[in-house]
């Protein structure tokens, strides 16, 4: 090679690799335990908005969990998102969170709904649902009041191990300590109206057909009935009550949906748009609109009749970090109650 294609060929590799690096700047790899479809939407404004291409793999927290460890050092994941403060806390545990350090972060979502590594981009209220025919709304103003006895035989529940319950338990763990929180869950047991089964659709429908007066949900199952047009979900909404639990009190229980940047990521710029554009109010707004939650950011105006019928509510205010360490205590407690 003669010496001026040698003073060439610098310039000459820049121009063959330069936009395969532009390309993978371009790219978000997504790990994803969410499954709902109205996240397609989500997605699809994000790339509009910056030109990055999503890369998705959905599927349940475990198996994501295991393929990341897999992959180790050489993951292509960028970020890892999914419901719940228990499962994002585990990830967390697992030391495969990177802490970030962003300004829209932090002014955007409250202290208490998110952690160094973490955040939370929508919020879901766990409420009791009554069936209007068969229990007085005051006798299950409270979370405490599912353990009275005055309602044995009435409760209808998911599995105590579900994170759903477990990160409710570990909410009574942080406000009233083990030994009472304990009381509290072989109360609720002790007021089974059957062996907890099923999901929160299944306690929603057993309290309206009467198989039991009240139960356990999610406020976003209730939500999506709500808008329903068929018959059958009609008939459900239209025989339940909706209790907000413990306004009097600290407040009702709410968890979250979020994620994180993973350690290994290979697109940490894109993975930091990512994070922050799931909190601006184009995406709080397909949070609420589409999937019933709630956003985190305070002040988005949203378009979803069944929140606004639901109507305003005060929430517990807890660290999600500080209820995510006691999900272990709430395990405990719900085996040695029998909440199986």
């Amino acid at each position: 090679m003669k010496p001026h294609q040698l003073a060439l060929l610098p310039m000459l590799l820049v121009a063959i690799f330069q936009p395969t690096v532009q390309a993978q700047e371009n790219i978000l790899n997504l790990y994803s335990a969410r499954h709902y479809q109205t996240d397609e939407a989500l997605y699809a404004n994000f790339t509009r908005q910056t030109g990055i291409r999503i890369n998705r793999i959905e599927a349940k927290e475990d198996e994501l969990l295991e393929r990341i460890r897999n992959e180790g050092a050489q993951s292509p994941a960028d970020v890892f998102i999914t419901v719940d403060a228990t499962r994002l806390a585990k990830v967390d545990e697992l030391g495969l969170f990177a802490t970030v350090k962003s300004k829209v972060l932090e002014q955007r979502i409250p202290a208490h709904l998110r952690s160094p590594d973490w955040f939370a981009f929508s919020t879901r209220a766990r409420v009791i649902l009554y069936n209007k025919a068969m229990i007085k709304p005051e006798d299950v103003k409270s979370y405490e009041d599912l353990a009275h006895p005055k309602i044995k035989g009435q409760v209808c529940s998911r599995s105590g191990s579900h994170p759903y319950n477990l990160s409710l338990l570990a909410s009574i763990v942080s406000h009233h300590g083990e030994q009472k929180a304990e009381e509290w869950a072989r109360g609720v047991v002790a007021n089974f109206a059957r062996a907890p089964k099923g999901g929160d659709t299944d306690q929603i429908k057993a309290v309206a057909a009467g198989e039991c007066g009240v139960a356990i949900s999610n406020s976003y199952y209730f939500a999506r009935m709500m808008r329903s047009t068929k018959p059958e979900d009609r008939k459900v909404v239209e025989a339940l009550g909706v209790v907000w639990p413990n306004q009097q009190t600290q407040g009702t229980h709410i968890n979250i949906s979020g994620g994180g940047m993973l350690k290994t990521a290979p697109h940490k710029d894109a993975a930091v748009k990512f994070l922050e554009y799931l909190v601006s109010d184009d995406a709080q707004r397909y949070f609420a609109d589409g999937n019933n939650e709630w956003p985190v950011v305070a002040g988005v105006k949203t378009d979803n009749p069944a929140l606004a019928t639901l109507g305003s509510f005060k929430a517990d205010t807890l660290s999600v970090p500080v209820l995510a360490k006691n999900v272990v205590t709430a395990q405990k407690i719900a085996d040695r109650a029998n909440w199986k």
